[in-house]
């Protein structure tokens, strides 16, 4: 039987940690084909270059794994090893591993997410995996049994149309992780977020920075609950964003045009 083909992106780029990792616990599970960016691409969500032509490097090459990187977006990446990499439609994407916290809203502004989004509109069952340290030489050796575990099952069982899991490791504690919570998004908002700055050369210039608020930090069902008391989070995330419940009323309320 063939081995399951196992497609690989991130926002951090190819050579980050993470993605090392990740490549490392996964690789026994099927043959594995990675294509990021070049460099780092975090807060690129769901953006595609529609003006830039795109490149493509390989990497690295050997029995069962290729790394190609790009100049692009990580959904360009995706795309691109789609169109032109792979040798037959991947059994899973996975986006990962994030050196940094995905939950909530980060949701709408992740790379990461982008990578899983992009595959789940392609019906393809996709993964992201996020863990709460931005540090580059971050730890992720505590992630590898959850992460073997869930892309395993994943392979075997995969997911619902329409929806991808988005999976957040807090920081572990001398012990590991408390457990595991299916999660729904937390509502936050982020503040504060542009930083004015005057050039000595006589022009202001600005850093996106920001401060995250939880706007419910006591409802345990969320991510951002779960993670801040040392659970790992995982919120199944639908790719309708229709907000059903509006749309009965909106029908019932608003005006009409007669022609």
């Amino acid at each position: 039987m063939e081995r399951p083909l196992i497609l690989i992106s991130n926002d951090d780029g190819y050579q980050a940690k993470g993605i090392r990792r990740l490549i490392e616990f996964v690789r026994p599970l099927g043959d594995i084909i990675v294509c990021a960016p070049d460099g780092p691409r975090s807060g690129y969500a769901c953006a595609f270059s529609a003006t830039t032509p795109l490149l493509l490097t390989l990497r690295e090459e050997e029995e069962g794994l290729q790394i190609w990187s790009s100049n692009g977006t990580p959904v360009d990446c995706v795309k691109l090893a789609l169109s032109q990499i792979v040798p037959r439609r991947p059994n899973l994407v996975i986006g990962g591993i994030n050196h940094g916290d995905n939950g909530s809203v980060n949701t709408h502004y992740s790379g990461t997410m982008g990578v899983v989004m992009e595959g789940c509109m392609k019906y393809i069952p996709s993964i992201a995996y996020s863990l709460c340290d931005y540090s580059a030489d971050a730890d992720f050796e505590p992630l590898r049994p959850y992460i073997e575990h869930y892309t395993r099952h994943v392979l075997q069982n995969g997911l619902p149309q329409g929806v991808c899991l988005n999976i957040n490791f807090p920081l572990p504690e001398e012990r590991g992780f408390r457990g595991v919570k299916v999660c729904r998004m937390a509502h936050g908002t982020w503040s504060s977020e542009v930083t004015k700055c005057h050039h000595p050369r006589g022009y202001d210039y600005y850093w996106m920075v920001g401060h995250y608020q939880n706007d419910e930090p006591d409802a345990e069902d969320t991510d951002n609950w779960a993670l801040q008391h040392g659970y790992v989070a995982i919120t199944p995330t639908r790719m309708d964003v229709t907000a059903y419940e509006a749309m009965e009323m909106l029908a019932a309320n608003l005006p009409t045009l007669n022609s």
